[in-house]
């Protein structure tokens, strides 16, 4: 059963929450003094009666800096739970995606409609597409999710990727193993592959976005030429301080649902599974304010290309280019001489997904609002609509604060492709391509 009003004690709790601050750093945290072993991962006997386990977030070989895993006291070890069973999949897709072809047509969906009475967080997960194999742990899915209601008697956990989430609509409280997370509109949040959690409700109603990662966890993207700072400043990541549920905390029986090679699987625990007491490591979530995004643009002239807005990166064998990049276009100013200013007509090797958070997109007057998103493929022509164009064509070139929105992209380095649901729905815009249309010939020879 899911709770059908936002809570104001959780809302009074997610506002009053401490962090720890910084990015793959090795934290440590405990909810009780004395909870954490003093110079040993695995004693034998754990302190406070409490059992040690390792949650290992990467391969035990992998090199040092890539390396993700964490150390959890826990009241009972995560082994301690009967046998899963499969459940229905509700709306919620995953790679490979074969249901339709991949599609070199530009797509643009409205937001999602307005979701049934009681529809939690995960009931509420909408699969628009993706690519790659998660039994491969390569690629990526997009999602989106509506929700009215808070999961109050069930946790999720992934162990086909890490999820990031990208709040739209309505405030979320985060409650993992490791500890609790606020996001609000404007916040990303990410769930590390595995790690379990319950999503509550602030507001009446929530919708955004979701980018699953198959791959390599993501990181911060090297900064090359731009030198030490800029872009996201791994001190304005914060991760959760440690907090756990006891068999108290729990009002009868917990469901936990594992998604699992692309299915859902739920097993009834009779205690809460998010029973931390104390943790340190790095495979931690956390959360991120995109307003702190460290902006870096040209003051000479032409417009940069999009990756230099790039927040967090999974990449791939191939340096450079990644298995999906997550990119924001934060307020910023545009200062270029003779430049036109905003994002360039183009094609791309790369596949784009771009939703938009609030105001609207400085490439597209209209058509393109917050809870929609855009899909253009590898090697789509895309660019400014015919309004946009003609208007920044003949604007005076003086300096510019764009800050009346908040959009983002998920960019991958392979085709996404639709799921039959995303191809088929209502609120996809049929008249997508009518943006382009009545581009003048200016030609003079």
């Amino acid at each position: 059963m899911s709770g059908d009003h936002p809570s104001n004690d959780a809302r009074k709790t997610a506002e009053g929450l401490s962090y720890l601050s910084g990015f793959g750093n090795e934290h440590s945290s405990e909810a009780l003094p004395g909870a954490l072993p003093d110079g040993r991962n695995s004693p034998q006997r754990a302190p406070l009666g409490l059992y040690a386990e390792q949650l290992s977030g990467t391969a035990f070989t992998e090199p040092r800096a890539h390396n993700r895993r964490s150390w959890l006291y826990r009241i009972r070890p995560s082994a301690a739970h009967p046998a899963f069973t499969r459940v229905d999949n509700g709306a919620i897709r995953t790679a490979p995606f074969t249901e339709r072809v991949p599609d070199p047509n530009r797509l643009r969906w409205n937001p999602l409609p307005q979701p049934a009475p009681g529809t939690d967080w995960l009931a509420g997960l909408w699969t628009l597409g993706g690519n790659g194999d998660a039994t491969q742990r390569t690629g990526m899915a997009v999602h989106l999710y509506h929700a009215n209601s808070s999961m109050t008697d069930r946790v999720f956990s992934d162990a086909d990727g890490e999820l990031l989430i990208v709040p739209e609509h309505g405030g979320l409280l985060l409650r993992t193993e490791f500890g609790l997370l606020h996001a609000e509109p404007g916040h990303v949040a990410l769930i590390p592959r595995g790690v379990r959690f319950r999503v509550e409700l602030l507001d009446e109603s929530a919708r955004g976005y979701v980018c699953e990662n198959y791959g390599a966890p993501f990181q911060l993207p090297d900064l090359g030429p731009i030198g030490a700072n800029g872009l996201a400043n791994a001190r304005d990541f914060k991760a959760p301080v440690a907090a756990y549920e006891d068999d108290a905390d729990a009002a009868g029986p917990v469901e936990v649902v594992n998604k699992f090679c692309g299915n859902l699987w739920s097993a009834t625990y009779d205690h809460s599974p998010l029973d931390v007491v104390a943790w340190h490591g790095n495979h931690v979530p956390y959360v991120y304010d995109l307003r702190r995004f460290n902006v870096i643009g040209s003051i000479s002239y032409d417009h940069p290309d999009p990756s230099i807005f790039t927040v967090l990166t999974s990449p791939s064998d191939t340096p450079g280019l990644a298995g999906v990049d997550f990119v924001v276009f934060a307020p910023r100013w545009l200062v270029g001489e003779d430049t036109f200013r905003p994002p360039y007509f183009h094609r791309n090797v790369m596949s784009e997904y771009m939703g938009l958070i609030e105001g609207a997109y400085d490439a597209k007057a209209e058509g393109f609002v917050p809870g929609g998103g855009s899909l253009h493929n590898m090697m789509s022509a895309h660019g400014p609509d015919r309004d946009t164009f003609e208007k920044a064509s003949a604007a005076e070139l003086k300096p510019q604060k764009i800050d009346d929105g908040l959009a983002f992209m998920f960019e991958t380095r392979w085709p996404v492709t639709a799921t039959g649901q995303a191809a088929d729905a209502d609120h996809l815009q049929r008249g997508y391509d009518d943006v382009w249309q009545g581009l003048e010939r200016h030609f003079r020879p």
